[in-house]
Order: C-alpha cells, then structure tokens, then sequence
C-alpha cells in the first residue's frame, strides 16, 4: 500500500489536477495559487476519495505533537483557503464535504495517473446518484435550524447594513442644523436639544463601531459572532434609538411611511445578529469552515 501511495503523481477531480509531489494545483492547465497546509489537507483527502478523514487524522498530519498551535481555527482557516482555490462552498460543496463533529470527505471522482504501479486498492468513483445525494444535502446550522447559506452572501449582507448605519450617521452630522430644525418643529425647546444631542453622542460613538464590524467581517475574523454577541445589547439600544429616525422626515414622506421605516428599522439589529451567527456558526466551528 506504501509503494503504490508513493507512487502516485497526479490526482485529476473536476477540472482541477493536483501534483501530489511537487505540491502543485492546476485548473485546466493553469497554476492555481495554494499554500502548503491547504494542498496537504487536499492531498489527504485525494488518497482517500468518499472516505471521511478525521480532523485527528489532519491534526497529526499537519502539526506535530509538540506544535503549540490553536488547532481547531488553524484547521478551519486552511481548508477555507483550499475551499477558495476550488471555488467550492461549505454550505453546497462540489468537492469537500464537511462531516458534522468528525472531518471532511472529497466527494468528486479522482482519477490517479500512477507511475510504474496500479493502486492497491483502486476505490471506485460515486455513480451519478449517490454524489448528487451527497451534494444535494444541505449543512443544518445547530441552533437556527436552517440551512447554513453562501457565507459570501451572508457576509455581503452584514457589511451593507453597517454601510447603511455608516451613512445614516454621517448624513445626520453632515445636515445637524436640519435635524435641529425638524426636531424643533415638533418638540421645541429642550425636547429638540435633547434629539441633537443624542445624535451627536450615538453618531460619534456608531462611527467607530461600524467600522470595527466592517473590518473583522471584511478580514474574515474567525471570532467576529463571539464578538458581535458581546456588542449586542450596545448595539440592540443604539439602533432602536435610530429607529425612529424616520419620524424626522415625516413631513417629506407622510407618517405611513415614517412609520413602516422605523418598524423595519427596529428588526434589523435582530437580522445582524442571524446574518453574523450564519456566518460563523460558533456550534460548528470546529466541524466546518
């Protein structure tokens, strides 16, 4: 079984082809771009095709016994890159799949071109059926019971919403005189003032934390749900201050629409904290990547 593994030299699945001892990966004849650890993951799970390899089996693999390393995000940040070299996605795989709680499994067919020897045991490629079954099984998120989606959509739609608050925040500064009028209309005094004031306070301080979000889910900061669960209840109080937001403009848009713009306005703080647990599921963390 040694010698025929050795003597492997390429792997072909899909469109790709993996040189197994020069550790290069190759799509459609063009050199793709991966690191060494994400082509080791890879070369363990092409000696293997349909078989699980255990996150134990790539932990010994990868690092040895006397490595102080933090395993279970060093794992997971590899085979996000080696996801990203197939153009594959955790949540509708074409190559890797994620077994919950135990490794991954490649599930496309692997042809080997052998040198000097046949494979020892040759594993016969999945029929048309049973890969189609395979794919066609979505990953379940633990706690919201959902399939877990494209974390480039989730991801993409966390960064528009503080893009939004973003631009609530700078417009409110930029025109302070027109919310001071417009709060005057209707709560002159020190009721106007106070509405000032708390969009000054709110703004200043939302600046920063919208571009701390922006920044961990932009650099794809593995712990960006832990975080965002410690800023919630900040959050959940400063954006339903903003909500009613809306009500400033009423007498350009009418109160029906004041009043539909601050109900949507109350919910999204809820949405972020879905979008944000979608995209990095904490349950599964180190079970998926």
């Amino acid at each position: 079984m040694g010698e025929a593994r050795s003597a492997r030299k390429i792997a072909r699945f899909g469109v790709f082809e993996a040189d197994l001892l020069s550790g290069e990966l190759r799509k459609d004849g063009t050199k793709i771009h991966l690191q060494e650890q994400p082509f080791q993951i890879l070369a363990l799970l092409l000696e293997r095709p349909g078989e699980v390899v255990t996150r134990e089996e790539l932990r010994r693999q990868l690092w040895p016994a006397d490595t102080f390393v933090d395993f279970d995000h060093s794992l997971n940040t590899a085979v996000n890159k080696l996801r990203e070299a197939l153009a594959d996605s955790a949540s509708n795989p074409r190559f890797v799949q994620t077994v919950a709680r135990r490794g991954y499994r490649l599930i496309a067919p692997v042809e080997h071109d052998e040198a000097g020897a046949a494979p020892a045991h040759p594993l016969p490629a999945p029929s048309e059926p049973e890969a189609h079954s395979i794919e066609a099984k979505p990953e379940i998120h633990p706690e919201l019971g959902v399939p877990i989606p494209r974390r480039g959509l989730t991801r993409g739609l966390f960064l528009l919403i503080q893009l939004m608050y973003l631009i609530f925040y700078l417009a409110a500064l930029v025109r302070l005189s027109e919310v001071h009028r417009l709060a005057d209309s209707f709560l002159p005094g020190w009721g106007a003032a106070a509405i000032v004031a708390a969009v000054l306070v709110t703004a200043g301080v939302g600046i920063p934390l919208r571009c701390y979000l922006i920044s961990c889910v932009a650099f794809d900061h593995q712990k960006s749900a832990e975080k965002f669960r410690r800023l919630f209840p900040f959050i959940l109080g400063m954006d339903q201050l903003w909500a009613v937001a809306p009500f400033l403009l009423v007498g350009w848009i009418g109160f029906g629409a004041a009043f539909a713009a601050t109900a949507g306005l109350l919910y999204l703080p809820f949405s972020e904290r879905t979008l944000i647990r979608m995209a990095y599921p904490e349950d599964v963390s180190r079970s998926r990547a």
